[in-house]
């Protein structure tokens, strides 16, 4: 399940992607137009800065831009980079150690399938695709 953490950073993204090409839009304006709590999307906006998909300056004028065009995100990286990883079970995760079991599982190939179908939905997605 996708939290209310990414469902917010998805829409935080699309709101500076409506904005490409513009200044920097203050966090005060994406919270009313978004109707999100300012004091939460300063937690998003801190994990979407760190992961680089936006850059964040100070002052006057100051605010949030996207770092690239919004085609060039993926709705996938923009999940994953808030929630962590979208795998169904702990042993298809990035770094998790092979299970013991993996040879001999019944229930491998499903968990494969659903995983590769919902990397493959989300991350076949473009930001582009949400305005």
């Amino acid at each position: 399940m996708i939290s209310t953490k990414g469902r917010y950073a998805l829409r935080v993204m699309v709101d500076l992607a409506e904005r490409y090409g513009n200044d920097a839009i203050p966090l005060k304006e994406i919270a009313e137009r978004q109707e999100i709590s300012k004091k939460y999307l300063e937690i998003i906006v801190k994990d979407l800065v760190r992961g680089k998909l936006i850059k964040g300056s100070s002052g006057k004028g100051g605010g949030y831009v996207l770092c690239r065009k919004p085609e060039e995100y993926s709705v996938g990286e923009i999940i994953e980079l808030t929630e962590g990883t979208l795998a169904p079970v702990y042993c298809l995760s990035s770094g998790a150690e092979v299970c013991p079991r993996a040879g001999v599982c019944k229930t491998l190939p499903l968990w494969n399938e659903f995983d590769r179908m919902v990397h493959d939905f989300f991350y076949n997605k473009k930001l582009s695709d949400l305005l």
